[in-house]
């Protein structure tokens, strides 16, 4: 799949091919950044179907980021509770979503409609002149030598093509991604051969707030309350039901019955899917990445999949403002796939025991289940980490672009994921800590710190062009560099805990490197600064 060798319309740093919600939160992301960025989406208008429907703590973390964390929140809808029953419909498992705190700013559990999702991130992109989207371009043929990609598309309505030119192609464009094909890259896993119905809607009148896992091995279903007055129902197929017969109308009449009156409901979508547990063969080629659906697709019984490809966008746009404004070497793109894939190998992981819980179809099986999950929650710890969500998946890289090349021990702080407490900054304002030290490096340190540390570490923040933010108790004064007060104490919990005194977070707010004052050298010497 080659381009005509012909002169470019345009140049820009980076082409990403799909404006989905992974596509569009890269835009915004790589705009934030100063990144020239051509976003081409093959349809001329939005699907406006609500497919995605859930998004955690950490999505929350990467949307603000990009600026528009609040206004996407304020059509989101926070999830309390989340159960899941047996063939009996009696509960033998219970999450409480809304009371888990993981440290990041957000509960970890929030439901969307993903129109509204996609029409937020689009509009953001007008904030930046040097962002275009260009809808109804459908990527033909891509040729890349060592300094760039060239793509050439057709736009749909005018039958015309052109040519681009980027140093960076991104995929973001789906599972059957155009661009993963053309450079026949495989996709290796397990497809798993239970079809599902998918129902979206909305509701007439009251609807009662719920998120209910029906672990029945007769009809195995999810049902939710939405954002914006939306429901989801998703059943199991049979053996021997067919797609035509499930979708429908009387069919799904006769299945959201046992939870609402069909009559209230509005269906607004109604497919049947398989879903996959896969993962392409390598993430990158040569100046060709993949991200979200086009690099992994999971089971969706955690609710990672869209997440999962988010954290792609966030991990990868950095990376590439940095190499594009040669502030780093190309090499560091090569720790997109060394940190994301282990741990979305590990997310697949843990949606596969979920969905073997889930989806026990011998009916002897699922009450030995049943029985067995509510003799363990008797036991406060397991009882306790049901509950309070714990099974989830830490965000962790043990290798990667961190101070030593990966982390050293369990209780190394590289490679994790910074906490996000409320801050209050000097004008009395509380914030969260993201929005105290920006969307570029940050170095944090101890207020109380001798005068040669404070300035060694503002020239740290200096030379990677980052700010610098003293981290003072309630009570103290400030000092002699930028400061917020620590006001809930955990970031001071964290240092202690950590030994620490100075902390570099990566754009991604992932800990490049936590270490005493007298280290700062290393840490310098390790950063290239």
């Amino acid at each position: 799949m080659v381009c005509d060798k012909q002169q470019a319309d345009m140049e820009v740093d980076v082409i990403i091919s799909g404006c989905g919600p992974v596509g569009a939160l890269t835009s915004n992301l790589l705009g934030s950044l100063g990144v020239r960025t051509l976003v081409l989406e093959q349809d001329l208008a939005p699907h406006g179907q609500p497919r995605a429907f859930s998004c955690d703590d950490e999505g929350l973390r990467i949307y603000q980021s990009t600026g528009l964390g609040a206004e996407l929140q304020k059509d989101m809808r926070q999830n309390h509770f989340a159960e899941y029953v047996g063939q009996t419909g009696k509960r033998f498992a219970e999450v409480h979503t809304s009371s888990a705190d993981f440290g990041f700013g957000y509960s970890p559990l929030w439901f969307f409609h993903q129109p509204l999702v996609e029409g937020v991130l689009r509009g953001g992109l007008e904030r930046f002149p040097h962002v275009t989207l260009q809808l109804g371009a459908s990527v033909e043929s891509l040729e890349q030598d060592g300094a760039g990609v060239t793509v050439r598309y057709r736009l749909v309505e005018k039958g015309e093509t052109r040519t681009v030119r980027g140093r960076f192609l991104l995929a973001c464009d789906g599972a059957r991604s155009p661009v993963r094909k053309a450079l026949n890259i495989k996709m290796a896993g397990r497809a798993y051969g239970e079809p599902w119905l998918a129902v979206s809607g909305q509701v007439e009148g009251d609807a009662p707030e719920l998120c209910r896992f029906v672990c029945d091995p007769d009809r195995p279903a999810f049902v939710a309350t939405g954002a914006v007055g939306q429901f989801r129902w998703e059943f199991m197929l049979m053996p021997g039901e067919t797609r035509e017969e499930m979708e429908r109308p009387e069919t799904i009449k006769k299945l959201l019955e046992p939870y609402i009156d069909p009559a209230r409901v509005h269906v607004e979508r109604a497919q049947v899917y398989t879903f996959h547990c896969l993962n392409a063969a390598r993430w990158r080629d040569g100046n060709v990445f993949l991200l979200g659906d086009a690099a992994h697709t999971m089971p969706p019984f955690m609710g990672q999949g869209l997440v999962s490809g988010m954290r792609d966008a966030s991990n990868l746009a950095w990376k590439i403002q940095r190499v594009v404004q040669g502030l780093a070497p190309v090499s560091l793109l090569d720790t997109y796939e060394e940190e994301r894939r282990p741990h979305v190998e590990a997310v697949q992981k843990l949606c596969v025991r979920v969905g073997h819980l889930f989806l026990a179809r011998n009916r002897w099986v699922a009450s030995a289940r049943d029985m067995v999950m509510r003799a363990l929650q008797r036991i406060p710890r397991v009882r306790r980490f049901i509950q309070g969500f714990e099974f989830k998946q830490p965000p962790m890289h043990e290798q990667g672009y961190y101070l030593g090349g990966k982390r050293e021990g369990a209780q190394s702080a590289e490679g994790t994921y910074f906490i996000q407490p409320k801050v209050r900054l000097p004008s009395g304002q509380e914030v969260l800590l993201d929005d105290a030290i920006g969307n570029d490096f940050a170095v944090l340190c101890r207020a109380n710190a001798p005068s040669a540390q404070l300035a060694a570490a503002r020239g740290l923040a200096e030379a990677l062009g980052g700010r610098l933010l003293a981290v003072q108790s309630s009570g103290e004064h400030g000092g002699e560099v930028p400061a917020v007060e620590d006001i809930t104490g955990k970031l001071g919990d964290w240092f202690s805990r950590h030994g620490s005194d100075v902390v570099v977070l990566r754009p991604d707010r992932f800990v490049f490197g936590a270490v005493k004052a007298e280290r700062l050298p290393e840490l310098r010497d390790a950063l290239g600064v």
